[in-house]
C-alpha cells in the first residue's frame, strides 16, 4: 500500500460536515482552557498534585498560567475568607472574558467544617459566578479532571460573545453588626 491509497483527513469528514465560526471557536476555546489557582487551604495540595504526571491537566489543553490577563479559568481550591474576598474578586475581574471559575472542595463550594466561623464566606458563589462545582473534602486529582472536562463540553455547546451574568457582590460578615439588645422598661422607685 502506497502513501496515494492511505485515506486523508477530507476522506474521513462526513460528506454533509458544515461548521459554523461559533463551532471552531468554540473547539479551540474548550481545548484551550488556561488556568489560574487560587489555592487558599489544603485542596491547593490536590490542585498542584493535578498538574503533576498522573493526572497531566496538560494533555487536556490546560495550562498553569500566573497572571490573571492570561488566564481563562479561576480554580477557587479551599477556605475562602471574607478579607480574601475582596482579592479574589479583583483577581476576577482582571480576567479577560469569557472567564470561568471552578468552585473546588467542600469548603470552597459552602465553607466546609468552617461554615460556622465568622470570617468564612459561605460559598464562592456568593462572591463569583461559579460555572462548575468539585465536591469532596479534599477532592482527588481526577475529580478536577472531570470537572474541567465538564468545563470543556460546557464551554463548547455555548454560544460565543453572549454576555454572562454579573457577579453577586459579596455579602457583610454575620458578626460585623452587633445585635440590638432590648432593656426592660424602667421602675419609678418612690
Amino acid at each position: 500500500m502506497t502513501h496515494r491509497e492511505l485515506p486523508t483527513l477530507v476522506d474521513t469528514l462526513p460528506e454533509s460536515a458544515i461548521f459554523t465560526n461559533t463551532d471552531i471557536m468554540n473547539l479551540a476555546r474548550g481545548n484551550s482552557v488556561w488556568y489560574m489557582l487560587s489555592a487558599l487551604a489544603c485542596c491547593g495540595i490536590e490542585l498542584m498534585q493535578a498538574g503533576g504526571p498522573r493526572t497531566d491537566l496538560d494533555r487536556m489543553g490546560s495550562v498553569f498560567r500566573s497572571t490573571p490577563r492570561q488566564s481563562d479559568l479561576l480554580i477557587v481550591a479551599g477556605t475562602l475568607t471574607y478579607k480574601m474576598a475582596s482579592r479574589l474578586k479583583l483577581m476576577y475581574d482582571q480576567m479577560a472574558e469569557p472567564r470561568y471559575v471552578i468552585s473546588m472542595g467542600s469548603c470552597a463550594n459552602c465553607g466546609g467544617l468552617f461554615n460556622l466561623g465568622y470570617s468564612v464566606v459561605k460559598g464562592v458563589d456568593a462572591i463569583l459566578p461559579v460555572d462548575v462545582y468539585i465536591p469532596g473534602c479534599p477532592p482527588r486529582p481526577e475529580a478536577l479532571y472531570e470537572g474541567i472536562a465538564e468545563l470543556q463540553r460546557k464551554i463548547k455547546g455555548e454560544r460565543f460573545l453572549v454576555k454572562r451574568p454579573a457577579a453577586l457582590p459579596p455579602a457583610p460578615p454575620l458578626a460585623a453588626a452587633p445585635l440590638p439588645v432590648a432593656l426592660p422598661p424602667a421602675e419609678d422607685q418612690a
